[in-house]
């Protein structure tokens, strides 16, 4: 666990106060976005939303699994530790997915660690609901096992672009897959940090990062990344990105929801909403 000790903080699990423009949307995770309104009211009020931040490890090794959470803005990384200390990420979950896959697959635990990336929202839900849930043979179960095809499609990727592609192809591969899950154009993230998921060293990043500065395709200060030439970022990296956002199109055609702003403190949607006073509800009663 050496590099996953690096990234622990202390932290606050709990959701906090969330009453302002930040609250997270049922519609700012896709597969939740995916359901009917009908499949979706009936799921609703076993999600609670919580604040997932950076550093934050939702799983180890081998623990007994608890809750799987269905991200908004947060990013997680899947990683695994060496004997020798080494480390690299196998892949990452944002607002595309789920984490916990394994609940419903019938494994309840995993041999790495969950490790959050990029600090955000999500919503998470215990364990027994989610699997009473996808056993229920309903619209859940059928888009869960959809998107565990499309996560393998993610990881077996990922497994060949390190063993056959430059640092610089990785390098571009892995900022589009996360700009994706962050709807947005920038990154706050260390050189540091990305050489620990990439499993490389810091200097191969710098060098890497570097040259697609040089090419203008981003601007690099320390901690943060902004891509200035999206198209050319994908005409650089290698066919791996295209595989995986393809396979993801086919099995899961989510309809983009465009974001919404408001500088007043209330909830984007119902849904949320009654989320939110079912729990405070509970909060008070309990």
């Amino acid at each position: 666990m050496t590099f996953t000790k690096k990234l622990i903080l202390d932290n606050d699990n709990n959701s906090g106060n969330l009453e302002y423009e930040s609250a997270p949307t049922l519609k700012d995770n896709h597969l939740l976005a995916a359901l009917s309104a009908n499949e979706l009211l009936h799921f609703a009020h076993h999600l609670e939303i919580v604040h997932l931040s950076l550093g934050q490890v939702l799983y180890n090794p081998g623990c007994k699994l608890h809750h799987a959470y269905f991200p908004t803005s947060a990013i997680v990384s899947l990683l695994y530790d060496m004997e020798n200390g080494s480390s690299s990420e196998i892949a990452g979950i944002g607002n595309e997915g789920i984490l916990g896959a394994a609940l419903f697959m019938g494994g309840e635990s995993m041999p790495n660690y969950a490790v959050v990336q990029s600090d955000g929202y999500a919503f998470k839900v215990d364990a027994a609901v989610i699997k009473k849930e996808f056993n229920r043979n309903g619209e859940l179960h059928h888009l869960l096992l959809k998107y565990t095809q499309a996560f393998i499609t993610e990881i077996s990727q990922t497994a060949v672009c390190y063993r056959h592609h430059s640092l610089d192809k990785q390098l571009c591969r892995w900022l589009l897959m996360t700009l994706d899950r962050l709807n947005g154009r920038e990154l706050t993230i260390t050189q540091e940090l990305i050489a620990h998921l990439l499993g490389v060293r810091r200097e191969g990043v710098t060098e890497a990062a570097g040259s697609l500065q040089r090419a203008g395709l981003i601007h690099y200060t320390r901690g943060h990344i902004t891509v200035l030439n999206r198209k050319g970022l994908e005409e650089r990296a290698c066919e791996c990105y295209q595989v995986v956002k393809t396979e993801f199109d086919r099995l899961l055609p989510y309809k983009k929801v465009a974001p919404k702003v408001s500088r007043t403190p209330r909830y984007a949607d119902n849904f949320t909403s009654q989320i939110l006073n079912y729990h405070s509800n509970e909060a008070v009663t309990s």
